[in-house]
């Protein structure tokens, strides 16, 4: 009776201890959701009477050519950041776990632009892409001869979508590759030491042991960086506003135009929503793709 009571006392703590963080991530990320979803069916410009229009956003939202460009955009500057972040992340790890010197210093090194303030990054971006004065990338390509490749980045409807993705990638390509360095090397050595000796080359090694053995941290990482692409909003913002024309406006940027430029809170809450559910699409597809593979092995 008395573990009983004890297991009972110990369950009450656990709801207490419990009970602020769950407070805060209610009001914090479950009450703002159910606001944008509630704002989604309304007519309202932030001021007065809020009037309900049922599905109408939705159905201007689903005719609206800018919309689908956002979308699109979105595409690409989701498979430029996830290309940079964890190929990149990766690649630096795995050749982390080969230095015996200096690891401490080479991770701080590619971690500090994590820590760098996102307005700091889009100056320094700015800056580089710059035709007047002359940037460094633009200075680059006059150096080797290349001066077809000089424009202003920012401004070229054919290169501001791909100008304000590499920042966003290169910023935390450093925090990746420490994950997947921490995860290669708390692996058991002995695990791949016996293909070594049957004559498997590290990249062999590499691909059919070690990354199998991380794979839950791919699928951690992968949804990391895929939601957070998806909602990717502060540098392509302060870099480009969108702009030229919609060349780089992401569906984030367009809600927030809506919504807080425009005044059609309805219709950004529309936006939002829809950023949300493909956010959610994304983890529900990815986790059963994970999920299958790992029966398939299974059995």
């Amino acid at each position: 009776m008395e573990g009983n009571m004890g297991v009972i006392k110990n369950r009450k703590w656990f709801f207490i201890f419990l009970l602020p963080g769950l407070l805060f991530y209610i009001l914090s990320v479950f009450y703002p959701i159910e606001e944008s979803i509630r704002l989604s069916f309304m007519e309202w410009n932030g001021i007065g009477d809020k009037t309900f229009a049922g599905l109408q956003n939705y159905v201007t939202m689903f005719h609206d050519p800018t919309f689908y460009k956002s979308f699109l955009n979105n595409l690409i500057y989701l498979l430029i950041v996830v290309v940079m972040q964890l190929g990149i992340g990766l690649v630096f790890a795995v050749l982390l776990t080969f230095m015996k010197k200096h690891v401490t210093f080479v991770k701080t090194l590619y971690y500090v632009p994590c820590i760098i303030t996102t307005v700091a990054i889009a100056q320094l971006f700015r800056s580089m892409y710059a035709t007047e004065p002359m940037g460094l990338i633009n200075q680059f390509f006059q150096a080797i001869g290349m001066e077809g490749m000089v424009t202003s980045w920012l401004a070229n409807i054919h290169t501001a979508l791909m100008a304000v993705s590499v920042p966003e990638g290169w910023r935390f390509t450093g925090m990746y590759m420490v994950i997947f360095y921490a995860a290669l090397i708390s692996l058991d050595p002995s695990v791949y030491e016996a293909a070594k000796v049957d004559g498997a080359t590290d990249f062999q090694i590499l691909l059919k042991i070690k990354l199998p053995l991380i794979k839950d941290i791919i699928l951690l990482t992968l949804t990391m960086c895929l939601t957070g692409a998806l909602r990717g909003f502060d540098i392509p913002f302060l870099l480009t506003s969108g702009g030229p024309g919609n060349a780089s406006e992401l569906l984030s940027t367009y809600m927030y135009k809506k919504a807080f430029s425009n005044n059609q809170y309805g219709y950004g809450s529309a936006l939002a929503v829809f950023i949300i559910i493909e956010s959610m699409l994304v983890v529900f597809i990815l986790r059963k793709i994970f999920s299958e593979r790992k029966e398939c092995k299974e059995s």
